[in-house]
């Protein structure tokens, strides 16, 4: 069974997508069905991302997630400790007192000290954490970014977008027409052209 659980990884490609500042937050079912995971098991990510302010959401029509602070200041270890807990990468059983040999009396020499072989987990921890806490949000974001091409990012953008129009859609048809040209977002004013 691996230690960090599939939530981590499932919330670390969700986050890189809120990388880029956007016009409209994406909402969690979204970023699920956009890399084809489950929208139940994300939305269950998400409040444990924002109790660690790792992100923020933001309510109403064209409401979802966004980053609460840039991408280089959220360490994978932020993300990982918000979403399993810090749980230990080993718990020693401590069953070096249990010999056989040893009967009911363990003798002093087997017990002294941290186990050995705990004290390995413990180094073996301390340098994930190091590692996790080195790299940021953004420093993953640049390398999926060198390695993805150039127009990945633009086209996940527009389908994201779209997805956000299309729910400000169902949402104002479904309060009808007087509630939806109260909330309906304001048409931004085109410019007029000026060539004849």
């Amino acid at each position: 069974m691996a230690h960090l659980s599939s939530k981590v990884e499932y919330g670390l490609h969700c986050l890189l997508w809120l990388v880029e500042p956007r016009e409209e937050p994406a909402s969690s079912r979204d970023l699920a069905e956009l890399q084809g995971i489950s929208p139940t098991f994300v939305a269950k990510i998400f409040p444990k991302l924002e109790k660690a302010r790792i992100v923020v959401a933001v309510g109403g029509v064209r409401g979802g997630y966004q980053l609460a602070r840039p991408a280089g200041e959220i360490s994978v270890l932020d993300v990982v400790d918000a979403i399993e807990g810090g749980k230990p990468l080993f718990e020693c059983q401590e069953i070096r007192g249990r010999c056989a040999v040893f009967g009911d009396k363990p003798p002093s020499w087997s017990t002294n000290g941290v186990c050995a072989i705990h004290a390995v987990m413990i180094r073996a921890e301390q340098s994930m954490r190091a590692e996790l806490a080195r790299t940021s949000l953004q420093d993953i974001a640049r390398t999926v970014g060198r390695k993805s091409p150039a127009d990945f990012a633009h086209e996940v953008r527009g389908w994201l977008s779209g997805r956000a129009g299309a729910r400000t859609e169902v949402r104002l048809a479904s309060l009808g027409a007087p509630a939806a040209k109260r909330i309906a977002p304001r048409a931004i004013p085109r410019k007029r052209r000026t060539d004849t």
